[in-house]
């Protein structure tokens, strides 16, 4: 014969078994766990799609500084030396750029340098080629 009351058979305390589930202290660190790793994510993503606007800004004014860079090694005459600029819109924006042109150490080749600039001012690319001068 059992000594337990009738209707308390196989009773457990629920403080008395780890096995039932969490406690609130497991469950508050758990979020708090949760809650640092959502963070760091959302900074992650953040800092992801400021560095992916600025390579597109950056991707563009070297399109920008190529096409320059083609124009001015295709005309049949080579530019003549000093500062020159201009803008040019292209991926539906304004670019700003500027050529200068200057003679290398060796005196028959030029050294062309093409900056282009973003609307907010900031270099975005630079380009620097050589070219024959004009003899």
């Amino acid at each position: 014969m059992s000594s337990a009351r009738p209707g308390q058979e196989g009773f457990t305390p629920s403080w008395g078994s780890a096995e039932h589930g969490f406690t609130l202290i497991e469950m508050l660190v758990a979020l708090a766990v949760f809650s640092l790793a959502a963070l760091a994510l959302l900074r992650l993503e953040g800092a992801t799609v400021s560095n992916t606007a600025r390579l597109h800004d950056q991707a563009m004014a070297q399109i920008v500084a190529r096409n320059i860079a083609v124009e001015t090694m295709t005309d049949p005459v080579p530019p003549s030396l000093g500062q020159d600029g201009g803008e040019v819109e292209n991926g539906g924006r304004s670019w700003a750029w500027t050529r200068l042109v200057a003679l290398s150490p060796e005196p028959r080749i030029q050294m062309i340098t093409i900056r282009v600039q973003s609307a907010l001012g900031a270099d975005s690319a630079t380009l620097t080629l050589f070219r024959r001068a004009e003899q």
